[in-house]
């Protein structure tokens, strides 16, 4: 049979993540990888989980192997509320929080209900890769907004929202995947102004924020209009990813569609990792075991801003996050962060180039994204070194 002649037309719009692909290339023995964007294995909470699994099935017996609500296992929506509502999230109640199999889950199905063919997705340039694979599928068109050292520049996006029929807005406004950049205090609030002006609908899309290292923390973007905002985030940074579990807080009446669609996609999230994370902020693990996973990560970012100011040469710049688990890097005008990839690969470091976070890669051929969390310092200052190194051969 000729597979391909019985494909849906959307898969025409579907393609293999390029992370992914560069991931499979890191894989190599002796690779030294700034590309991953994932936690490092050390920052789980190892004892902690051994002692929660036997703490819930003492608690809650055989509910915790079951099948359950599709809204999510009641303990964990129920300890997720009060600990929401200190992160700054607003409205958050039964009615409109959502656990789901991972943030990736919430990114689709909210694509799934609110997008049709043709409608336009306005993301940030650059943007999370991750997102652009999960609309696809419901063949969007997109629009750029455009960026600085404090993520999205309002007027960009005014521009983008008088000139488009815009359905929706992704955002990543704290520590961004995959620049590290934060979305500013004075430019939450003005965002928050058009977005109501507009009324268009924006995915918030927070993972990172708990992963502070230094400044002030800021309220979320959903803070400052709810009935615009769809909050998501996730247990994958904080707990462990192989759990899978995900959650969003969403304006009443578009929760409700969100259960609908998750009730044809896996009818509810896996009860046994729910019934973890219930456990794991109820018993104060989270306020115990986070202060670990900053003090892992604090030291490699340092490590990593540290070499790249004595190493990179002339005309290369770089952002300086506060938290999360990027920075970005900027090459000279006519810099070519693919070519220094390909170099790279040969001398056994390797990253992504940012190129692959612009819908139009042709705005991102001189930039890179590096990860922090994954290796040591001392790996992290001899990885970049050799970045430096090769990028000067390659400008000479």
């Amino acid at each position: 049979m000729d597979i391909s002649q019985k494909l849906a037309r959307r898969t025409e719009f579907m393609q293999a993540s390029a992370i992914r692909e560069i991931l499979k290339v890191v894989a190599q023995d002796g690779m030294i990888s700034l590309a991953g964007g994932i936690p490092a294995p050390e920052s789980f909470p190892m004892g902690i989980i051994k002692q929660l699994t036997n703490d819930v099935l003492d608690e809650f017996g055989s509910a915790a192997l079951q099948y359950d609500k599709t809204e999510g296992f009641e303990p964990l929506r129920v300890s997720l509320i009060p600990h929401l509502t200190e992160r700054g999230v607003v409205n958050v109640n039964m009615d409109t929080l959502t656990i789901f199999s991972g943030s990736q889950s919430v990114l689709d199905l909210v694509a799934k209900v609110l997008i049709t063919p043709g409608d336009t997705i306005a993301i940030e340039a650059p943007s999370y890769l991750g997102a652009i694979s999960a609309f696809n599928a419901y063949e969007p068109n997109y629009v750029s907004v455009m960026t600085d050292d404090d993520g999205i520049i309002p007027e960009s996006l005014e521009a983008v929202l008088k000139e488009n029929d815009v359905k929706l807005i992704y955002l990543v406004p704290t520590f961004q995947n995959p620049t590290g950049r934060t979305l500013s205090l004075e430019r939450r609030k003005r965002v928050a102004e058009l977005v109501k002006q507009y009324d268009v609908l924006v995915l918030e899309d927070d993972p990172y924020s708990a992963l502070r290292y230094s400044g002030t923390a800021l309220p979320p973007l959903q803070q400052f209009t709810p009935e615009h905002v769809v909050y998501s985030s996730t247990f994958s940074k904080i707990l462990a990813p192989g759990l899978r579990i995900g959650y969003c807080v969403a304006p009443k009446a578009l929760a409700r569609w969100l259960v609908i669609a998750k009730q044809g996609n896996d009818l509810h999230t896996q009860s046994f990792g729910q019934a973890i994370a219930a456990l794991y902020l109820s018993g104060g693990y989270l306020t115990e075991h986070l202060p670990n996973i900053i003090e892992l990560y604090r030291p490699r970012r340092d490590a990593m801003l540290a070499t790249l100011e004595n190493c990179m040469p002339e005309g290369f710049r770089w952002t300086h996050p506060e938290g999360g688990m990027f920075l970005w890097v900027e090459g000279p005008a006519g810099f070519d962060g693919d070519d220094l990839y390909h170099a790279c690969i040969k001398r056994n470091v390797a990253f992504v180039p940012g190129k692959y976070f612009y819908f139009d890669e042709s705005l991102g051929i001189a930039t890179m994204r590096f990860n922090f969390t994954m290796v040591t310092e001392d790996v992290i200052e001899k990885a970049v070194r050799t970045v430096a190194e090769t990028a000067q051969q390659l400008l000479a």
